[in-house]
């Protein structure tokens, strides 16, 4: 396994957040884990990688890479390992206010939204409906609002868009005005990253400004498993790296599908082409800050459908998490993909283990992971903010037991014992109340009895309130009205003004 540099990019106008260090669970054993790397190496040393763009072929030939007869690109593990040392071991991103900015890399465990639903669950009628704009306004609004997601990357297509130019612009803008909150888009084209980015420069206030603080990633799906470059992914990531955008490369084989049916196998393959990004954005812009997502999807094997609930999914969402931590390379992992139609105990079981191993697996970023039903094609503000509380008490978990002079105090107990009896009202519980313990505020703890007398409030009901309450808020101010007249009169914004 290759050793490295510990080194960091900073970006200017980004904010340091200590979320809880993860790492405490390791479903590979040391000796499996670095099997399965070697392997990765070997793979990208022999089979290597099909359908590269020629500019950066030219670029990987330069630094030791060379095609086989059959035009695929292998790349020795000396390469590979040299780019694994030019990568910053840590990622500031920045949020469009200063003090919501993130750190990435070192097992900081930071929970965030991601996918492409194509529907939303109407909370009216219970029903699917196409996603649009304004969906993914409300979404992104309450991910705002919600103190346990981290960072959006955009969760829904607007399906009302009438081209991909239109999409990608109206997306990127919904999701900068809608939170300032670190967020990540995805680019139709190669085409529509210039005029995003200048988007991004305006709303700051003056060109140029967006790669001093670029606050939004360019999430970029630079494979398509097995083993194949996805040259316009490939050709969107190189305009992106040139306009200052924070990349997020993205590796999402489906086990039995287009990857290895077992898990050692489709972790192998999955870490070989994340590797390939690393050694791409290395070659072209050695030390460019990125994030590399490893999402190695499992089928159910009866249908050949995408599953994201089962135990597997969640053991080898957690080893993607081991892998890249043991590299060192600053990543996301996917979780909380469950096949539930609906928000209901299957939704909640299967959120809740497949989130808390990556977490406690020491997960970067846990993505794809609120807010999404139905193998994430469905969109719900209201899943968002049950979710949102979930997390809260598995990031409390990952941070496990906290143990000083003040826990430990001998004179405590013996102040208690020799007098009320009891530790209520005592000042040491008062004083931890807060920082020891989370409280729910969707899920219910009051006695039967209360909460018969309540009217039997349901979690959905609940949380159908507290999406309410967050739209009727004021709205966000952190866009400046000038700047919004100026992106609206430039761009053909579809969002209606608030």
């Amino acid at each position: 396994m290759s050793r490295r540099r510990d080194k960091r990019q900073h970006v200017a106008g980004s904010h340091v957040t200590q979320p809880p260090r993860g790492g405490s669970f390791q479903p590979l054993a040391t000796s499996d884990r670095d099997q399965i790397i070697d392997h990765a190496f070997n793979i990208l040393g022999t089979v290597g990688m099909a359908d590269t763009p020629d500019d950066i072929a030219a670029v990987l030939a330069r630094n030791g890479a060379s095609r086989r007869a059959d035009g695929r690109m292998v790349m020795p593990r000396s390469m590979v390992e040299a780019a694994l040392v030019g990568l910053p071991s840590q990622v500031d991103l920045p949020g469009f206010v200063e003090d919501r900015g993130l750190t990435i890399g070192g097992q900081r465990v930071h929970i965030g939204t991601g996918g492409a639903a194509v529907q939303t669950l109407d909370t009216m009628t219970g029903a699917y409906r196409e996603s649009t704009l304004e969906d993914l306004w409300t979404m992104m609004r309450v991910l705002d609002r919600s103190p346990n997601i981290h960072y959006g990357v955009r969760p829904l297509v607007a399906r009302d868009m009438p081209d991909n130019l239109s999409l990608d612009i109206n997306t990127a803008f919904a999701c900068l005005a809608a939170t300032s909150k670190p967020t990540g888009v995805s680019f139709t084209s190669r085409a529509t990253v210039d005029p995003i980015v200048d988007l991004f420069d305006m709303a700051l206030g003056e060109e140029g400004a967006f790669p001093k603080q670029p606050f939004c990633m360019a999430v970029i799906v630079h494979v398509v498993s097995p083993l194949r470059f996805s040259p316009d992914g490939c050709e969107a990531m190189l305009a992106a790296i040139d306009r200052g955008m924070i990349i997020q490369t993205c590796s999402a084989g489906q086990a039995g599908a287009t990857s290895p049916p077992s898990l050692a196998g489709t972790l192998a393959q999955g870490l070989a082409e994340v590797l390939a990004g690393v050694t791409v954005i290395h070659a072209v812009k050695p030390g460019h800050p990125a994030i590399h997502a490893f999402m190695p999807f499992i089928s159910d094997l009866r249908t050949g459908a995408m599953s994201g609930g089962g135990g597997e999914a969640a053991v080898v969402s957690a080893a993607a998490a081991q892998l890249l931590g043991a590299l060192g390379v600053p990543h996301a992992v996917s979780a909380g993909v469950t096949d539930s139609k609906v928000v209901d105990a299957q939704a909640g079981y299967e959120k809740g283990y497949t989130v808390a191993l990556a977490a406690q697996a020491g997960a970067d970023m846990v993505q794809l992971s609120v807010g999404m039903l139905g193998s994430i094609m469905v969109a719900s503000p209201e899943g968002l903010v049950i979710d949102d509380e979930m997390c809260g008490a598995i990031l409390r978990s990952v941070r496990g037991v906290d143990i000083d002079t003040d826990s430990l105090d001998i004179d405590v107990i013996e102040s208690v014992v020799t007098g009320d009896g009891h530790y209520l009202g005592h000042e040491q519980t008062l004083k931890l109340m807060r920082s020891e313990y989370v409280y729910p505020h969707i899920g219910n703890r009051s006695s039967v009895g209360e909460w018969v007398e309540a009217g039997s409030p349901g979690l959905w009901d609940t949380a159908v309130k507290r999406v309410r309450a967050i739209l009727s808020e004021e709205q966000p101010a952190h866009l400046s009205a000038a700047a919004e007249a100026a992106i609206r009169e430039r761009f053909d914004i579809r969002l209606k003004a608030r």
